[in-house]
Formats: structure tokens, C-alpha cells, sequence
């Protein structure tokens, strides 16, 4: 079997809802959604899920390769980098392709890739997370209510920039899922945007009225040593990596003891999971894939991970003319038989009717705030247009 060949798909995710962080929201709800489809000589085809960046220059690493040889042809697409780099967006190419090539080596195996990568289970522990910063509270309980009765017992909330309105917001997040369990899972996701001495504090506030389970992303990605004092002066574990671009990025973090809960971008790809995984693992480390949504195939990767602990389920719906085989129930991931990753794509469909929305916008949540990290109160530094949240605006 040989790579002949490639197509590139654009669909759309409607979220129903406005998503985003700290940085920023996405208003609209809808986002945009690469698919990437690889050919062989056989005519089985593997589909990626997740960012196409790069794709073009990439694809020569792996042309006329055997699909199944999926780890070498991994390392080949990172070598076909080497001098400008894999790192940043060309990172998500290389992931995409790689979910292709697995998808590829399981159906040519004719089994579901879970079952191929080794898991003895198909169920894949989860925990909701609403990308919720621009929910007002009415609309974060609806929220985590709906995730509440498909099982999820364990939350994450976005926020960072006001004490009082997280902690207000985590112990909405704790009513709602406690159908489920008397004392849910409580987790806070600032997305980079503080220094050290203000995550100590913030933390330590938060952490006077509610049990958090991990901090997220409190510090930038690359501060090693500020993730390591953090973790020392606070009770919560420290949760970061997901923004990490190779598994060489993880090496100061996990030299320095500097976190608790070892994380990784699905959109990166299945290898890169796997081989963080497996660092985290020699390090007797739990690990845990952020955005499911963004690459469906790593839920299957997770489920062979002897260390995984659980992963981030942002939606219960698929992109537009996706179609993915699994549920949502039990508080986690049902994964399905169908050989592959389970994913189908129709194309006539997406071509026919296709919604623009990107991530990227400037009001979105990609695209870093200038003050980020420099804010003294819960509305410093922000400019006019960003000053205040719809929840903000919902005080008891």
C-alpha cells in the first residue's frame, strides 16, 4: 500500500453558544474545521481531523510511503522541518497527518484504532469544559446541567481575570454536576494570562472557597521554574503543555518538576500524545488531552494510556458533515467498533453549504490581548470593547 495522494476539506463547527478564554470569545459560535483526507494505490482512504497548516510543503515526507509504517513516517514529517523548525502552527500539520496515517493503518487493519493502539477498553474517562467565559451564569448552569446528565461529574471553567466571579461561577459548576457525585471535580483555566506572584495569589484566594482539582495554564507555557514555584506555594496541581509544540518542549517541565498534571493539545496529533504520555508515564504522572473536539481520533490514543486520567470534552456535537463513532455517556467517552477513528466525512455536503468563523479573529481567543499578564484589577488594562464580560454583568 502507498500514499498517492491527498485532499484538503474546510467544514464549520456551530457551537450554539459563544466560546472562548480570557483572551477572547468567538461571538458567533462558529468555527472553522480543516479535514484532511490521504489516498493510497488500495483505496482506503485516512481522515484527519484538526489544522492544515503546512499540509502542502509536508506531504512530500510521506508520498509514496507505506501509510502503516505511521511512527517513521512521524518522525520523516518532523525531519522535513528541520531547518525552519516543526514548531507553532506547522505543528498542527504534521498532526493532522499522522491522525490520517492512523486512521489509515486501522482500517487497513480492519479494527477500531483503540483496539489497535492497545486499550482494553473503549470507555475514555472525560470531564466537561464550556469554553464559558462569555456565558452568563444562567447559561453556564444550562451548560453543565446538560453535561450533568450524560455522567460528567468533573468541570472546567474558564477564567482568570475576577476571584470573586470565579469562585462564584466554580461553585455554580459544583451544583450543577453534583447530581452526579457529592463532591464533583473543579478545575480553572486561565490560558497564560498571569505572572507568577499574581497566580500564587489568585490561587490561593480561590482556593479559601473551593477544592480545585488543577490550575490550568496559569503561567506561560515555556516558564519552567514559575510552574515550579507555583506548584510548591499552592495546594492545587498545576496543569500545562497543551500549547507545547514537540515532545523536546516538555523536557524543562518535567526536569524541573515543575508539573502535576502533564497535558497535550489533540490537535496535535495521535505520536505526539503517545510519546508525551509515555514521558509523563516514566515520571509516574497522570496526563490528560485537551480539545477532544479538535481531533476526535486522540480520544482513542487516550484510551491506551496507561497514565491517562481524563480529557476535556467541549461539545457534544461533531463539525458540520462530520459524522464520529462514539458517545457521550457514563461521564466520558464511548468509543465505537467501526475500523479507524470511526470518522466519515461527507464532502458534497460540506461543499454545499459551509459557514465561515475563525479562530484567529482578533476578538477571539487565539489572538493574546497586549496587557495580557500586566492587569492589577479585574478590569486593568483591558481596552473599551473588552471590558466587561456578559457574566460580569450577573452578581449575587
Amino acid at each position: 500500500m502507498k500514499i498517492t495522494g491527498y485532499r484538503t476539506v474546510r467544514t464549520h463547527r456551530d457551537w450554539r453558544r459563544p466560546v472562548g478564554d480570557v483572551n477572547g470569545f468567538i461571538a458567533s459560535g462558529i468555527t472553522e474545521v480543516a479535514v484532511v483526507i490521504l489516498e493510497t494505490d488500495a483505496g482506503i482512504e485516512g481522515i484527519g481531523i484538526g489544522s492544515d497548516h503546512d499540509v502542502a510543503q509536508l506531504f512530500p515526507a510521506i508520498e509514496g510511503r507505506d501509510p502503516r509504517a505511521v511512527v517513521s513516517l512521524y518522525d520523516a514529517l518532523l525531519s522535513h522541518s528541520f531547518k525552519a523548525g516543526h514548531g507553532g502552527a506547522t505543528f498542527g500539520g504534521i498532526g493532522i497527518l499522522d491522525s490520517a496515517l492512523w486512521d489509515l493503518k486501522a482500517k487497513a487493519a480492519g479494527e477500531p484504532l483503540w483496539r489497535l493502539l492497545g486499550a482494553a477498553d473503549r470507555f475514555v474517562p472525560g470531564y466537561a469544559s464550556g469554553l464559558d467565559i462569555a456565558l452568563g451564569d444562567d447559561e453556564l448552569v444550562a451548560f453543565y446541567a446538560t453535561m450533568a446528565d450524560r455522567g460528567f461529574a468533573a468541570g472546567k471553567l474558564k477564567g482568570g481575570r475576577d476571584a470573586g466571579a470565579d469562585i462564584r461561577r466554580l461553585l455554580l459548576i459544583r451544583d450543577a454536576l453534583s447530581a452526579n457525585t457529592p463532591r464533583p471535580a473543579l478545575m480553572l483555566d486561565a490560558n497564560e494570562s498571569w505572572h507568577l506572584k499574581q497566580a500564587v495569589r489568585y490561587v490561593s484566594e480561590v482556593e479559601v472557597a473551593v477544592d480545585l482539582t488543577w490550575i490550568e495554564e496559569p503561567l506561560r507555557r515555556w516558564d519552567a521554574e514559575g510552574h515550579r514555584r507555583l506548584s510548591s506555594q499552592v495546594r492545587t496541581s498545576v496543569a500545562t503543555g497543551e500549547n507545547l509544540t514537540g515532545l523536546e518542549q516538555f523536557r524543562p517541565l518535567l526536569d524541573q518538576g515543575a508539573v502535576d498534571i502533564v497535558q497535550t493539545g489533540a490537535v496535535w496529533g495521535i505520536t505526539h500524545f503517545l510519546r508525551v504520555a509515555a514521558a509523563a508515564h516514566f515520571r509516574d504522572l497522570p496526563t490528560s488531552p485537551v480539545g477532544l473536539t479538535s481531533n476526535p481520533a486522540v480520544a482513542h490514543a487516550a484510551a491506551a494510556a496507561p497514565n491517562h486520567l481524563s480529557a476535556e470534552v467541549q461539545d457534544l456535537g461533531a463539525p458540520f458533515g462530520v459524522t464520529v463513532d462514539q458517545e457521550y455517556a457514563d461521564g466520558g467517552i464511548v468509543l465505537g467498533d467501526q475500523a479507524g477513528a470511526g470518522i466519515q466525512i461527507d464532502e458534497t455536503l460540506i461543499r454545499d453549504a459551509n459557514p465561515q468563523g475563525n479562530w484567529r479573529e482578533e476578538a477571539g481567543p487565539h489572538v493574546r490581548p497586549a496587557r495580557a499578564g500586566l492587569a492589577m484589577t479585574a478590569q486593568d488594562g483591558l481596552p473599551a470593547s473588552a471590558r466587561a464580560f456578559p457574566y460580569t454583568s450577573h452578581d449575587d
